[in-house]
């Protein structure tokens, strides 16, 4: 399959734009522009994803449908939020697990932001019950997350996102050779890219690739929560 490129600079110049009339009058008079220049282009390379997801994982999902998707709304919730602004001025996507109605779950990810556009995956904030699951097959399992995280190929692409406990978690051998990983609070990982690149056919390949060398660490995520990879 040829490449193909999803993403032209009007991507940015809406999501820009958006960033600064962040309210539902400027959202109304754009909203042709968000359609073409970024929800459209977004569900094509979701659905352009599908096959290559399948080879890293069968059980892994790139829906492109409208709605329930891949696809992040661009509406954000604000009944529990502080910040009322109703719109999200990034768009994102993740690639779920066939399961994740039942059990928490990694994802991969990708998100298109002015500035900020990455690839990766992991477990960004998981529940209390999954985080404690995670820990304590890190702790009884070291080898293999070393080979998944701890290598050249690994290290020379990604950077760890989220936060970190200062002390060991309770439970747990200060001096166990994975502490700074047990020390996690969300085990997610990735690599950024800028805008020219997500406009550039080169996206869909690179982040396959992307999704391929990070497939061991989500492998192992799963094997955490007891979910097939």
């Amino acid at each position: 399959m040829p490449h193909r490129a999803y993403f032209t600079p009007a991507t940015f110049r809406f999501l820009r734009g958006l960033d600064r009339n962040n309210n539902r009058e400027w959202f109304a008079a754009h909203k042709a522009d968000y359609e073409r220049h970024v929800r459209e282009p977004f569900l094509a390379l979701i659905a352009d994803m599908a096959a290559p997801l399948a080879k890293i994982s069968p059980h892994y999902r790139a829906d492109a449908r409208r709605n329930g998707s891949s696809l992040f709304r661009i509406y954000r919730d604000t009944r529990f939020s502080n910040n009322k602004l109703p719109y999200k001025p990034w768009q994102g996507a993740r690639f779920f697990h066939e399961r994740r109605h039942e059990i928490p779950a990694p994802s991969f990810y990708l998100h298109i932001q002015p500035g900020e556009c990455f690839a990766g995956g992991g477990m960004w904030h998981p529940e209390p019950d999954a985080l404690k699951r995670i820990r304590a097959f890190l702790a009884d399992n070291p080898a293999a997350w070393k080979r998944a995280t701890h290598g050249k190929a690994f290290r020379e692409r990604f950077t760890f996102w989220g936060e970190s406990l200062s002390r060991p978690p309770r439970g747990f051998d200060p001096n166990h050779e994975l502490i700074e990983d047990l020390k996690r609070k969300d085990f997610a990982a990735g690599e950024d890219f800028d805008e020219a690149f997500a406009c550039s056919a080169e996206l869909l390949p690179w982040t396959v690739e992307c999704y391929k060398r990070l497939a061991p660490m989500i492998d192992y995520l799963c094997a955490t929560q007891e979910l097939e990879f």
